[in-house]
């Protein structure tokens, strides 16, 4: 019979593999949302269906019948009437992969939590998070239909408003889960005879700020792709000649592609600054107060590179005319830099885990 403590090592190993499988079906996710974003897929189906919407049209009737709904609303008629039904099902193929996986996902994350539940292997505290992330979870569908809904009716485009909030509550829910994964790791290392001065107050609200202002610039690009706002203004760092777009001021701030790209500049470059701040500022202190910290060391470091990254795929997508390639991967550049200040905040606050 395992003991009491083999079973915790045994349940926690086996959650901490579970959650990290979830968070990676959520980046892959995001990848997914992305491709269907740039090839104007999503609003090539037009009912929501999460059962019986898993399974594709069967058969040419049925493909035929899905084109025609498709055929009768805004985007057809404004974007898409060249198309022939060959050219529909490309489209169609990535709204359906991307609502599949996302039923996968709440598969995924739904049967093992009950098995888990079952055999008495989460505690109460867990079991009010896992629940929290099972009902953002069933709301990210519901939102994700929500902001379907938005194009099918008077324009030809979804709302990027609502493709904001869309990507927004995936980011959130990809936070938690990697918070919960940080939290198993702790609990599973050993920190026998560790004293560590605590960082102080303002580096640790410096990371919470770094999160946040990474979080808000991600938030923006959404709003940036569901105006095609990359499409305007294809150099760096001017626009048009000037260093901000003529429309600034003269056109309406949050729907104008033209001002919602400038303003996404200005959030990248300013985080940029606060981000390779953090980095520094932890640097310095753990030289100060923990000597040789290597963890603490690789993250400043990995942040910094992670940073440049970003804003050359950032400023690449922009003069390409938003590439898909590169557009994906300045999509996974933010996710990126999102986990690592996660990870470098979450520990901070668990200053013993950066030696």
């Amino acid at each position: 019979m395992p003991q009491g403590g083999d079973v915790r090592n045994h349940s926690e190993k086996y959650q901490l593999c579970w959650l990290i499988i979830c968070a990676a079906m959520i980046v892959a996710m995001m990848s997914i949302g992305a491709i269907t974003r740039l090839t104007e897929s999503g609003l090539s189906i037009t009912e929501w269906k999460p059962i019986s919407g898993a399974v594709p049209p069967m058969g040419q009737e049925e493909w035929a019948a899905e084109f025609a709904k498709y055929q009768k609303t805004p985007e057809f008629a404004a974007k898409h009437a060249w198309m022939e039904l060959d050219d529909f099902k490309k489209i169609y193929f990535w709204e359906w992969l991307h609502r599949l996986w996302g039923r996968l996902i709440g598969v995924v994350f739904a049967v093992p939590m009950i098995w888990f539940w079952a055999r008495g292997w989460v505690g109460r505290a867990e079991r009010k998070r896992y629940l929290l992330l099972l009902v953002l979870g069933a709301g990210q569908g519901a939102l994700g239909w929500f902001m379907v809904k938005s194009g099918l009716a008077d324009r030809p485009d979804v709302s990027h408003f609502r493709l904001a909030a869309h990507f927004g509550m995936a980011v959130l829910i990809y936070a938690l889960i990697i918070w919960l994964v940080i939290g198993l790791v702790l609990k599973r290392t050993e920190f026998a005879g560790v004293s560590l001065k605590p960082p102080p107050l303002t580096l640790k609200l410096h990371a919470i700020a770094s999160l946040l202002s990474v979080f808000v610039t991600m938030i923006w690009g959404a709003m940036v792709a569901g105006l095609d706002a990359g499409m305007v203004y294809n150099e760096f760092p001017m626009m048009g000649g000037h260093l901000y777009p003529p429309e600034l001021g003269h056109a309406p701030f949050l729907s104008d592609p033209a001002n919602v790209q400038f303003t996404h500049r200005v959030l990248a470059m300013v985080t940029a600054v606060v981000v390779l701040g953090l980095a520094f500022r932890s640097l310095q202190w753990g030289r100060r107060n923990a000597g040789d910290a290597p963890k603490l060391q690789f993250l400043a470091v990995l942040l910094c590179i992670v940073v440049m990254m970003q804003l050359g795929l950032g400023v690449a997508t922009l003069i390409t005319q938003v590439a898909l390639p590169l557009a994906v991967l300045h999509q996974l550049g933010g996710v990126a830099l999102f986990s690592v200040v996660l990870i470098l905040a979450y520990k901070l606050l668990n200053p013993k885990e950066l030696l």
